[in-house]
């Protein structure tokens, strides 16, 4: 996998961990959910595409 795209998926969880433990912070919960969704549409367009590129 890309390291851009690894970096995408750790930030997507760390968003996602800190907008559920933090209530005041519930918009980084539905950040954390595009980033997450977007980093999953991108790793599957390679996967299918078969670009090898690193």
């Amino acid at each position: 996998m890309n390291l851009a795209l690894i970096i995408i998926i750790i930030i997507a969880v760390i968003l996602a961990i800190t907008g559920g433990l933090v209530e005041g912070l519930q918009f980084l919960l539905w950040v954390a959910l595009i980033v997450g969704v977007i980093a999953l549409i991108v790793f599957l367009f390679r996967a299918i595409s078969g670009s090898r590129r690193t």
